[in-house]
């Protein structure tokens, strides 16, 4: 697996491409469903399984990603920015309401409607954050608007996915999802509480002129504090901004990110070849056409929601440009919210045949978008001279006159 990243990672570096649809189309091309079925001379058949070291392997690299997000985007950021937050993730919502009703011209039920609705509303923190790290973006003006977003949503799917697995585990049991929410909800007042009040205790946990303490340490906090919020239900991803965010109050917040940085690199690279070790090919067939359909219905919607989200943190044409292109990309809550439906099928709450129906989309949707969104991070240039030069010409000259 190391090898084949490494080896994709140099051959994208060489092109001059994002690593990330390269990660993935290698876990792809190297998994069970493709290599797997392939005979080779001597050994038989030989493939990369999906083995419990790269799924947690894969979880942490959610994790760190998330990690690093939080130290980019202390609690006193997000509490002077809350208004303009606020209104960039309404705003954003609309993209919840365009696939609940693109999931039920589909599909004619509710329960479906609403898983294809968070599939498609979810953009990805793992991926937008990598690549805002490896485009540079991660301290212009634009990552704020993305990053704000990101943590809207990440909360609104928190409340979600109790409700979704409710529904679909429980055969629609209001009383579990109200259950399942109270704890999310309290999971996360805790940890606002941890941001708030817990860094003097963070200080002195990484107060040491050891670097290896210092490592060892933050990743034993956002490791033990993430682990248990997916104990109880609780997306990791949200657990490890917050405790992020707690160290990005400390004194050594740089030297954390210093330390961890190739431990983050080296886990998001397992967690995007990991998205293409789980996917199966085959299965595109069977839904290429509702993957077209989405991807033509909610890249629109994304890229203007994204647009009005840059805006609304007062940001120019071009920056704002770059907020659309980036918030376009799905990814690991899309596929959390997939397995919801596989769970559920196979326990015989859901039926098997849809379960697997919304999986392979949620898989293939994921993967169309995740390429998607990064190219057009990566070749921003075009798409923000159009939305400058339209800006201007749309905007009202001196004396009351439209601008050519």
């Amino acid at each position: 697996m190391f090898a084949a990243i490494a080896g994709v990672g140099a051959l994208a570096d060489r092109l001059g491409q994002s690593v990330i649809p390269f990660y993935i189309v290698a876990g792809m091309v190297l998994g069970e469903f493709v290599l797997g079925q392939v005979a080779l001379p001597v050994v038989g058949t030989a493939y990369i399984a999906a083995s419990e070291f790269i799924t947690v392997g894969a979880e942490l690299g959610i994790v760190f990603l998330l990690f690093f997000l939080g130290l980019e985007f202390n609690l006193d950021r997000l509490l002077a920015r809350r208004t303009e937050i606020g209104t960039a993730g309404t705003i954003d919502l609309a993209n919840f309401g365009v696939g609940f009703v693109l999931g039920w011209l589909v599909f004619g039920a509710f329960l479906p409607a609403f898983l294809i609705a968070g599939i498609v509303y979810i953009s990805s923190s793992a991926v937008i954050t990598k690549s805002l790290i490896d485009l540079g973006w991660i301290a212009n003006d634009e990552a704020e608007p993305m990053l704000g977003t990101l943590v809207y949503e990440d909360l609104f799917i928190a409340v979600y996915l109790a409700v979704a697995a409710a529904l679909a585990l429980g055969g629609g049991d209001v009383g579990a999802a109200l259950t399942d929410i109270g704890i999310a909800v309290g999971f996360i007042l805790g940890l606002l509480a941890l941001v708030r009040f817990g860094t003097p205790a963070f200080e002195r946990l990484v107060k040491t002129d050891n670097r290896e303490f210092v490592a060892l340490r933050s990743i034993a906090a956002v490791v033990v504090v993430a682990g248990g919020a997916l104990a109880l239900g609780v997306s990791e991803a949200v657990a490890a901004f917050f405790v992020g965010m707690a160290f990005a109050s400390t004194d050594r917040a740089h030297d954390i990110e210093a330390l961890l940085e190739p431990v983050r690199d080296t886990f998001a690279a397992v967690f995007f070849f990991w998205i293409g070790l789980v996917t199966d090919p085959s299965l595109f067939g069977g839904v290429a056409g509702l993957i077209a359909l989405a991807v033509v219905v909610t890249t629109p919607t994304k890229l203007v929601t994204g647009y009005l989200a840059g805006r609304a943190f007062d940001l120019d044409a071009r920056r704002s440009t770059r907020v659309a292109l980036g918030m376009t990309t799905r990814g690991e809550f899309s596929l959390i919210i997939a397995t919801v439906a596989v769970t559920a099928g196979e326990a015989g709450a859901f039926d098997p045949a849809l379960a697997e129906t919304i999986n392979a989309f949620a898989v293939g949707y994921v993967l169309v978008m995740a390429i998607l969104g990064t190219t057009l991070m990566q070749y921003s240039g075009p798409f923000e001279s159009v939305a400058t030069a339209w800006l201007e010409r749309s905007a009202p000259a001196e004396g009351g006159q439209t601008a050519d």
